[in-house]
């Protein structure tokens, strides 16, 4: 069981992070700009590597590619509207397990850099361990329109940040939607989401869709306070020890939420950074990734039964 504590590492590794973004309560998403700067000069943005990764987790951001190259399953581009009626569509990765079974639905949310190739190979890994993988670009719209087309990290920061909180949720229920009217598909849906994505995860808890089972924050700050109590559905909180400028906010929703007689449970990992499942050539990071993950898929196939 994740442990409901702050550790005294969060203080360390994230000081210029939060003097150049203060965080406040009613801020309703977060801002990586710092952070992709650090893992940039950590090599956590790297794409060249060798091989595909540790078995059973995600690749890192250098194994993404040969690890999508060398996948079994059947991984497709598709494209929704992001509601009902509207001429607007999302582009999104769909991978599907290798299954006899109808399957849950996971809603992979993209960070700040958009739907990369990292993002689909996670996507990928959902689906070996299970899960219908829906991967929306929310930048979609943004853009101009749905394309396959990987953004380069400075254009996707920039249009990301015109993403607010209610087209957000807009896109993930589509694609939660589009997800579980496949044929093979349960209807029932979970998300998951990283920095950016991590911060929309615990916003779209809020937002409480329709057959929503859960949600997994990897380092995302939490929402405003006052909106805690329209959650429903259990929250899975996973952070790295190194970054205080996010910790900040897990006291407040820990406590929140406690009060309020609902699930929200984390782990914070010593010595692991910001976006430690993606920069695991980091030997600190790599760790919290091979503990994270596991816990990861436990919580999805207890809550989308």
């Amino acid at each position: 069981m994740p442990a409901r504590r702050l550790t005294a590492l969060a203080a360390l590794f994230a000081i210029s992070a939060c003097t150049a973004q203060r965080w406040s309560p009613s801020q309703t998403f977060d801002d990586h700009t710092v952070h992709a700067a650090m893992m940039e000069r950590a090599g956590g943005l790297s794409t060249q590597g060798q091989g595909t990764g540790t078995p059973g987790i995600p690749a890192g951001n250098a194994e993404a590619a040969a690890r999508l190259a060398a996948s079994t399953r059947h991984g497709e581009w598709v494209k929704f509207a992001w509601e009902p009626g509207s001429a607007d569509s999302i582009m999104a990765w769909v991978v599907y397990p290798e299954s006899k079974k109808k399957a849950p639905v996971v809603v992979v949310i993209h960070e700040i850099f958009g739907l990369s190739t990292w993002v689909r190979g996670v996507a990928d890994q959902l689906a070996a361990d299970g899960f219908i993988a829906v991967a929306p670009d929310l930048i979609s719209k943004a853009r101009g329109g749905p394309s396959v087309d990987e953004l380069a990290r400075d254009s996707a920061t920039k249009l990301i940040r015109t993403v607010d909180v209610a087209t957000m949720n807009k896109g993930v229920f589509a694609a939660a939607t589009y997800g579980m009217s496949l044929p093979a598909a349960q209807k029932k849906y979970g998300v998951v989401g990283y920095c950016w994505g991590g911060s929309a995860t615990f916003n779209h808890a809020v937002f409480n869709g329709k057959n929503f089972g859960g949600g997994v924050v990897y380092y995302g700050t939490s929402p405003n306070r006052d909106s805690l109590p329209r959650v429903q559905a259990p929250v899975l909180g996973l952070y790295g020890g190194n970054d205080a400028r996010v910790n900040a906010t897990i006291g407040y929703a820990d406590t929140v939420m406690t009060q309020l007689k609902k699930s929200y449970t984390y782990k914070i990992f010593d010595g692991a950074g910001h976006g430690f499942l993606r920069a695991q050539e980091q030997p600190a990071n790599l760790e919290a990734a091979k503990q994270a993950w596991p816990m990861t898929i436990e919580f999805f196939k207890k809550n989308l039964k």
